[in-house]
């Protein structure tokens, strides 16, 4: 039994309770949580991003301890996300500034871009491995890293108010942008960032990033 002794009350604790609350406590005094999300290929893995910038590694069989923990950002990681076409790749955005991809095999991250303000979210393209979005207060960018593995295709003041969400479409070639006052913008994608979406494109279309964007 474990003893514990409170104000002038004492009582006797069981070991395995006592020793599970020490373990619960341990966790969450590690990191406080911001956000989450499951891998699709083995729905038991889930990663968590934190306030003090590490992400961790969950698995739903082992509730008492980190897979993996993953370092590389700086500050609050506010949104972290699977690639919906690879098992391993995930994608990070923080708010030092950076994106970052990873492969969970790894602790470090294998690509890092630097947008030079917080970045609030990022997400990758349901139909392509290679293709993902990410926004910042102020605006919308578009990589796909088939044709540059380096630089952004797009770069778009999207709304007025600042940027909160990201979501692409599963079956049409549109990106949705939330902002803070609850508004909802529709951006759609050129046919050469849209090429795994079985959809017609009129042929007087050009080949930019953005096409239009409505309220």
């Amino acid at each position: 039994f474990f003893f514990s002794s409170r104000r002038r009350h004492t009582r006797f604790l069981p070991v395995s309770w006592a020793r599970r609350c020490v373990q619960e406590t341990d966790l969450i005094g590690l990191a406080c949580g911001i956000c989450f999300d499951f891998n699709k290929f083995e729905p038991h893995l889930f990663l968590v991003g934190t306030e003090e910038g590490k992400i961790h590694l969950c698995s739903r069989a082992y509730s008492g301890q980190y897979q993996e923990t993953y370092k590389g950002h700086l500050l609050a990681v506010y949104k972290v996300r699977w690639n919906q076409n690879h098992d391993r790749t995930f994608i990070s955005a923080s708010a030092d500034w950076t994106v970052k991809i990873w492969d969970y095999k790894y602790k470090y991250p294998i690509m890092s871009f630097d947008l030079g303000t917080q970045v609030v979210d990022a997400v990758w393209a349901p139909y392509s491995s290679t293709v993902f979005a990410t926004a910042t207060l102020e605006k919308l960018y578009v990589y796909d890293l088939n044709i540059d593995k380096y630089g952004r295709l797009v770069e778009l003041g999207i709304s007025k108010h600042k940027l909160t969400n990201l979501a692409f479409s599963l079956k049409e070639s549109i990106i949705l942008v939330g902002d803070m006052q609850g508004c909802v913008t529709l951006a759609t994608l050129s046919p050469n960032l849209s090429k795994g979406i079985d959809k017609k494109v009129p042929d007087d279309q050009p080949e930019g990033c953005l096409l239009y964007t409505s309220d």
